[in-house]
């Protein structure tokens, strides 16, 4: 999102990474080894959950630390299987922390795949989700968000059974943890097959229940315009009050973007469903919001208000003619 802001304003983005901070010294890679012992050789319960915890201050803090991964590709889960086995899970502050190292580490480029082709990991995240404290869910959606990034990650965190948990967040969570989940549910969405699994978990009600609470419309929306290129999403946002929800959106928002993905998500209902066309007709002569915005919305927004309307012309031009 703050990617496509920054294009949409002529903003160039700075690099995330560097070369230089994929270069390993031998102090990190000392001290990574020395935390690893700790964690995973200590009989001591106090001492893992210490190494864990630093551990997620020096991946914090240290970017090149992260690249430690890299050379030991494995240890996050056996990390994980620590955790598990010592049951150090059930230990809230270990989970937290535990997660949020695999945010600090997945955030490194090249660690994304590393960590995406672990089953056991992306299980754990999802864990995570369904049964940790507020800021480990919070922690387990950016980690999700992060990863990502990559379209094979998308299809593997879809397939995990991730989207419901995070839909229950962003239904239910602290306003960052809400955040976080839409991020990653807007992302996730990129790749088509997560689209479908995002409506049967129940995104649409939870998008328009926060839209009408104007809660995350910025982000609600983005998400519905996404999704609306599916015809069996579209259908679900048709019959759940979503065309007087778009129509509402372009009347009286002020957000020229929330008015675009709003006539977006209108543009499809039309396509898929012909029916809405008369409650959309009766709006449209009432207030004239799409004539509006097909003269002063942004260049996206004119096209679909301009389609709608000829739509609109014609469907009714033939009705009448019908008769």
């Amino acid at each position: 999102m703050i990617s496509q802001w920054c294009t949409d304003n002529g903003i160039t983005l700075s690099p995330l990474e560097n070369q230089e901070e994929d270069l390993v010294t031998n102090n990190e890679r000392k001290a990574f080894n020395e935390l690893f012992d700790r964690f995973s050789a200590s009989s001591n319960l106090s001492e893992k959950r210490q190494a864990i915890k630093d551990l997620r201050l020096l991946t914090k803090c240290n970017r090149s630390f992260r690249a430690v991964i890299g050379e030991k590709p494995d240890s996050i889960s056996q990390m994980i299987s620590v955790v598990s086995i010592a049951e150090l899970e059930s230990n809230a502050e270990v989970l937290e922390d535990t997660v949020t190292t695999i945010l600090n580490l997945s955030i490194h480029e090249s660690n994304k795949k590393i960590i995406g082709d672990d089953p056991n990991i992306i299980a754990f995240l999802v864990s995570a989700l369904q049964s940790g404290t507020m800021e480990a869910r919070s922690n387990a959606a950016a980690a999700i968000f992060s990863l990502s990034a990559l379209d094979s990650n998308k299809e593997k965190i879809g397939q995990s059974g991730a989207m419901r948990p995070l839909i229950d967040l962003l239904e239910h969570g602290i306003l960052t943890a809400k955040k976080d989940a839409a991020s990653a549910i807007f992302s996730l969405c990129k790749l088509h097959e997560n689209k479908s699994r995002a409506t049967k978990s129940g995104v649409i009600d939870v998008m328009l229940k926060a839209i009408s609470n104007e809660s995350l419309v910025d982000e609600s929306l983005a998400i519905l315009a996404l999704l609306s290129s599916d015809h069996e999403t579209v259908e679900e946002i048709g019959e759940t009050g979503g065309v007087a929800c778009m129509l509402r959106i372009i009347r009286d928002d002020q957000c020229k973007r929330n008015k675009e993905n709003a006539v977006a998500v209108l543009f499809s209902i039309c396509m898929y469903d012909r029916t809405k066309l008369r409650e959309i007709f009766e709006d449209e002569n009432l207030n004239g919001s799409l004539a509006w915005l097909a003269q002063n919305g942004t260049s996206r927004a004119r096209r679909k208000s301009t389609g709608i309307l000829d739509k609109l012309k014609r469907t009714i031009h033939s009705t009448h003619y019908s008769c």
